[in-house]
């Protein structure tokens, strides 16, 4: 497994600590007024942290910053803000909440707080029928950000890098909508160019009367067996090493061909296009990838050359000697870029120019992502360098949410050679591994439908493994390490969830549903390690929208399934021995299961009842 992945345990806030952070800021500037001194304290650099030993508090205040202020050693003013903090009682209604502190106490240079658990259980059973994390009340309420991902080429299948990318820009859009932002997720086919006319051309030369259906073949492996084809065409006829082969020579004629409109050359181009995409909606709709709309770069590159025209007129851009027309961005330490041809076509920027001005008078966002890998990390700086010349404000929104490569033990993938892990064949592969172990362990009748269930968890375990790294970190995929039921992995979380959905049903008639819930009974702190789990959610979906990262929460559905886990063993529930205290831990557990099935929604992990 990556060395990187988020197994470490996660340190996060309790949402109390917000109010407790201008209660802390409210008390020192009490202390500053009493001597003599003029100013207040901003709540937001109050800094506040988990103390390392339960024992201490739930929350621990630093007094370190405040000893030259104040001009009194840090424990000294922990000492005098924790009297203060008592003294007030929790009377804290300008807040909004009635917060008391049972255990407000200085430790050396800390002011440290025991949270009341039970009202903090009482808040989270409060909130239960409140699902889908922070929603339209969340940090990025009002934003309209559009997220482009997959971005897949038309003379191949997907292969394992696209289902990186396509992972994430779901999950990262998941997540955005989670925290309150308007999204629209977006594809761009890049339908058109010199790599699609390469697929072309073998299959004009060798295809014949081929189709995929003659072959038995789905119709965008079809069309990449031409593309793999090509490289053996311009392999052979190439007779010196740097030197353009006739079969390249051949492909670039047919691309001037299709951008002259010649109709013969179209109707093949849109022949060759429908296989690939329909091909790749299959795989789309198979993974839960979806898009709001589909742009292609057919129909936006003419944009981009007009609008780099109009840079040339203007004096933005230069010709050059051959004709080619090019920007100089050395004064943003960039190099000469062209932008386009000698010949006058396009390149890729040239498509790229057009398409994001083309997105931003379609759907005028706050903020546009382009999910893409390390490799274009120059290509987007000279992108939003270019469209910032042009004028366009907008400009300035523009990220490129950038991850690393996916590798193999074998090493790196390839496709123009044909060594690429495809991504239905890994994903078949996945499948009939969980499939055979669900027959080892004879729960064939228990799951219902093996087939489906283990496809459910072939994509819990790929897109598990796949997020569970921060995105910029380059990654070597296990396939058989990624399926195991133990540890770190997509089918551990869903275990769990099909472990919780089993105790519910079991509780049906139990004295655990005769019960009452009583808050004040989940005082131990194996409940009260769950329980500030469980009201961390929020935060954790709030800091992975705004780092773009789902490894925040992949980390957090770990720390939540380890923490339930503890709880199971620490704390019977149907078998505990009062009814109250019995329906008080089920409710509990209820309040996991909304939890779980809402953050494995927004890292795209099926949800298993049963398994």
């Amino acid at each position: 497994m990556n060395d990187d992945s988020p197994s470490r345990q996660v340190t996060r806030l309790p949402p109390e600590a917000e109010i407790w952070k201008r209660k802390i800021a409210g008390v020192l500037a009490e202390m500053m007024n009493a001597a003599g001194i003029d100013g207040t304290v901003d709540a937001a650099l109050v800094v506040a942290e988990i103390p390392p030993d339960p024992a201490m508090g739930d929350l621990g205040f630093p007094m370190f910053g405040y000893a030259k202020l104040l001009r009194k050693g840090p424990p000294q003013i922990a000492q005098a803000a924790a009297a203060l903090l008592r003294a007030e009682d929790g009377k804290d209604a300008a807040d909004g909440a009635d917060v008391r502190a049972p255990g407000c106490a200085a430790l050396g240079p800390y002011v440290n707080v025991r949270l009341d658990r039970a009202r903090a259980v009482r808040s989270l059973f409060a909130t239960a029928d409140v699902a889908g994390g922070p929603a339209s009340g969340g940090p990025l309420s009002g934003r309209k950000i559009m997220v482009e991902f997959s971005s897949p080429n038309t003379n191949k299948p997907l292969h394992l890098g696209h289902l990186r990318n396509d992972v994430l820009g779901e999950s990262v859009s998941r997540i955005l909508a989670a925290s309150g932002a308007e999204v629209r997720k977006v594809c761009i086919i890049n339908d058109r160019g010199i790599h699609i006319c390469k697929s072309m051309l073998a299959f004009l030369e060798h295809g014949g009367e081929k189709t995929p259906e003659s072959e038995h073949v789905k119709s965008d492996h079809f069309v990449g067996d031409f593309y793999v084809l090509f490289n053996s065409m311009d392999k052979a006829e190439k007779k010196r090493e740097g030197e353009m082969s006739e079969a390249e020579k051949r492909a670039r004629e047919l691309l001037r061909k299709w951008e002259s409109g010649d109709p013969a050359t179209t109707a093949l181009w849109k022949k060759m296009n429908g296989w690939a995409v329909d091909g790749m909606k299959e795989t789309w709709e198979r993974t839960g990838i979806s898009f709001d709309q589909f742009y292609y770069e057919s129909q936006t590159y003419l944009l981009g050359k007009e609008e780099v025209l109009k840079g040339l007129e203007r004096g933005i851009f230069r010709k050059e000697e051959d004709g080619a027309v090019t920007v100089d961005l050395g004064d943003e330490k960039l190099d000469t870029k062209v932008l386009l041809r000698s010949d006058g076509t396009s390149i890729y920027i040239t498509q790229d120019i057009g398409t994001a001005i083309f997105r931003h008078r379609d759907w005028p966002f706050d903020r546009l992502v382009f999910v893409v890998g390390s490799e274009q990390q120059y290509h987007f700086k000279v992108l939003f360098a270019v469209l910032r010349r042009l004028g366009f404000d907008w400009a300035r929104s523009l990220y490129h949410l950038s991850y690393g490569m996916v590798n193999l033990p074998e090493g790196k993938m390839k496709s123009r050679e044909g060594v690429v892990v495809d991504a239905d064949d890994l994903l078949d592969s996945l499948r009939d591994m969980a499939l055979l172990e669900i027959q080892e362990k004879e729960r064939e009748e228990a799951v219902g439908d093996p087939a489906g269930t283990a496809e459910k968890i072939a994509l819990g375990a790929l897109h598990y493994y796949l997020l569970q790294a921060s995105p910029l970190k380059d990654m070597l995929f296990n396939p058989k390490e990624s399926l195991s039921f133990n540890g770190n992995t997509g089918p551990y979380l869903q275990y769990m969830g099909a472990r919780i959905s089993s105790m519910l049903k079991k509780a049906a008639g139990s004295a655990a549903e005769k019960g009452k819930v009583k808050p004040e009974l989940l005082a131990g702190d194996a409940e009260w390690d769950l329980v500030k789990t469980v009201t961390g959610y929020e935060g954790a979906v709030n800091a992975a929208a705004a780092a773009m990262d789902p490894s925040v929460l992949t980390a957090y559905l770990y720390e939540l399934s380890r923490s339930f886990s503890r709880f199971y063993h620490d704390c019977p529930i149907l078998n505990a021995p009062d009814a109250d205290l019995a329906a008080s831990r089920l409710a509990l557990s209820r309040e996991v299961l909304r939890v779980l099935k809402d953050a494995l929604y927004l890292v795209c992990i099926p949800f298993l009842d049963v398994m």
